[in-house]
């Protein structure tokens, strides 16, 4: 999309009603006859616009795309987004955002795909990925922080989903240690960190993130593993994706920032309060196996639970499932 398409675009958002064409010509310095070209060129990329004589033009409508012009706009003053890839299909936005990561993509690239055929979560699952509906998001970083520091970034990923979620929606998030986001106990999103490093250093950490928006009942696999929903299946509204991945995207950006300046402590505080197990007493399950319970304390200064079982030994878990008993 070119450049005035977009600002035609953004008029017709900022707009309370019409726009008429001698309007949009004069703001975008084009004739009225090149005012329709561009209108017609939007309604065949799926834009639904009115237009009524002497009134002008009005958006009805939007496709469910994820606009990429109107997020390098956006986010053009912020780290995260200072580039941004799209593919209308991918295997996976991670495995892009890692090869690219290997040959030098700067810090804040974004990696954005309508459909995934190789979609993976934590430990090798399988994350269902149908075009259209949802969205998958990976972004490079190279924090100047130590290894051990990394899954740091893990919790600051789901903060920014849950922020985006209650911007967008009247939805009220919670998330699951490590790295899910549940809406009524299911799971909405889920989030995937891969890092390169060497012993001292990092090279690259890709943030990689997936949200259910617009996900239909039917669109989900038969065999889920744990129960899963939608913005859309939890509110029963249509989410604007392209709006939801700007705040997100916004939002991490800012939590990237102050990590950066003061550390995890504010972001370790902003996700125990928004946690679903605090204060409760937990199973801690390895590969389907029980293995550990005890009420869950918070997490520690790298992101292990914390976890005090009832001999009053307080143990730091870094892997597993968490199940609230």
């Amino acid at each position: 999309m070119n450049s005035k398409s977009l600002t035609i675009l953004n008029l017709f958002r900022s707009a309370k009603g019409y726009i008429s064409g001698q309007h949009i010509s004069r703001e975008l310095g084009i004739s009225r006859t090149a005012v329709w070209k561009r209108i017609s060129v939007l309604r065949r990329d799926g834009y639904m616009i009115e237009a009524l004589p002497s009134q002008g033009y009005r958006l009805v409508a939007s496709p469910d795309l994820i606009d990429t012009d109107i997020l390098k706009e956006s986010l053009q003053n912020c780290v995260i987004g200072s580039r941004i890839e799209f593919s209308k299909i991918t295997s996976s936005t991670n495995a892009d955002a890692f090869r690219l990561a290997e040959h030098g993509a700067a810090e804040g690239t974004v990696f954005l795909a309508e459909s995934q055929t190789g979609g993976k979560g934590r430990r090798g699952r399988v994350w269902a990925s149908p075009a259209g509906v949802n969205l998958y998001c990976s972004i490079v970083l190279r924090p100047s922080v130590m290894p051990h520091e990394a899954p740091q970034l893990t919790f600051l990923s789901a903060v920014a989903v849950a922020r985006a979620i209650e911007l967008t929606t009247k939805l009220s998030p919670e998330i699951k240690w490590p790295n899910d986001l549940l809406i009524s106990g299911k799971k909405v999103a889920g989030l995937l960190n891969e890092m390169s490093a060497e012993t001292d250093c990092i090279n690259f950490v890709i943030l990689g993130i997936g949200v259910n928006i617009n996900m239909t009942a039917d669109q989900f696999p038969e065999d889920l593993r744990h129960p899963a929903t939608s913005l859309f299946l939890e509110s029963g509204v249509k989410t604007d994706r392209s709006r939801f991945t700007e705040i997100m995207l916004t939002e991490l950006d800012l939590l990237y920032t102050d990590f950066m300046k003061y550390g995890f402590e504010p972001i370790r505080e902003e996700w125990q309060k928004r946690c679903n197990a605090k204060g409760c007493r937990v199973m801690v399950t390895d590969s389907g196996t029980p293995c550990s319970s005890g009420r869950f304390e918070g997490i520690d200064s790298d992101g292990a639970m914390l976890l005090r079982t009832d001999d009053e030994v307080l143990y730091r878990i870094t892997s597993g499932d968490v199940r609230i008993i």
